[in-house]
């Protein structure tokens, strides 16, 4: 389950389309600094677009910051409903932004927490236009199973608040999502180290979506490095298979008391 696929290269697929990168960067604090690190140090080959970035007449666009050859995520940050998100989208489209599209709708404007059922049912109409739906959500299983029938890309189930880099905080939902739901599961707000990156991997999900962690570390470039390397080391640790875990009890590694009595035999 979660999307898991083993091959020669261990490629990401979501839609028809392969990457070899399991970071992907959000872009809601972006710079030409952060954007470079994340290409360059932590080897990005997907970057989200708020529309509102995009803005062709005025003086910073971020499209001018992202390199060829880079997969663009337009998001529909701003949107309330799913009429707001949907249009959007299509304007994303119109743009030349392609069919990727992060559904990203939300009402509330204190933890800015995603609206399920506004976001399932823009994906429901995006999915059937050939978007290559790739939706926002609070960790619901039944919510994940309705977005899978609706014609999801994968599921972005929230680790924590968006932009607060508290953690997993919803680790147990997440793990019930890559055990149950069969589409990639990219683990989007709330990450805030290298070492929670690496966690999440090394349960089974399929990549780690990441933006203020990186765009307020002290050193950026070193902070995308240090990313990259956990989410490999995440995946690799998951892909071979990690060890049990001993709840009630202790298991020594080394067969101690057959050596302490080949001594006392000998004395």
């Amino acid at each position: 389950m979660g999307g898991v696929r083993k091959d020669a290269q261990d490629s990401l697929l979501i839609g028809k389309h392969t990457f070899t990168s399991r970071f992907i960067l959000g872009s809601g604090k972006y710079s030409l600094k952060l954007i470079k690190a994340a290409v360059e140090n932590a080897g990005a080959q997907m970057i989200t677009l708020a529309l509102r970035r995009a803005n062709r007449g005025g003086r910073e666009n971020i499209l001018d910051y992202i390199p060829e050859g880079v997969t663009l995520l337009p998001n529909t940050s701003g949107a309330r409903t799913a009429d707001e998100a949907i249009k959007i989208a299509r304007l994303a489209r119109t743009l030349g932004c392609g069919d990727f599209v992060k559904i990203e709708v939300i009402r509330d404007t204190k933890y800015l927490l995603p609206d399920n059922y506004e976001t399932l049912k823009a994906t429901d109409v995006l999915a059937k236009e050939g978007f290559i739906v790739m939706p926002y959500m609070y960790p619901d299983l039944n919510v994940a199973r309705d977005l899978v029938n609706a014609g999801a890309a994968c599921v972005m189930p929230l680790a924590a608040p968006i932009g607060s880099n508290r953690g997993i905080q919803a680790r147990e939902f997440i793990r019930i999502l890559v055990d149950e739901i069969d589409l990639p599961i990219i683990v989007d707000a709330g990450i805030g180290r290298p070492s929670q990156a690496c966690e999440v991997m090394e349960m089974g999900v399929a990549a780690v979506m990441a933006n203020t962690a990186i765009a307020t570390a002290g050193d950026v470039a070193a902070m995308a490095e240090a990313f990259k390397k956990a989410i490999e080391a995440g995946r690799a640790a998951y892909l071979s298979g990690l060890g049990r875990v001993l709840e009630d009890a202790a298991a020594a590694s080394s067969p101690l008391t057959g050596f302490l009595q080949e001594v006392r035999d000998g004395e």
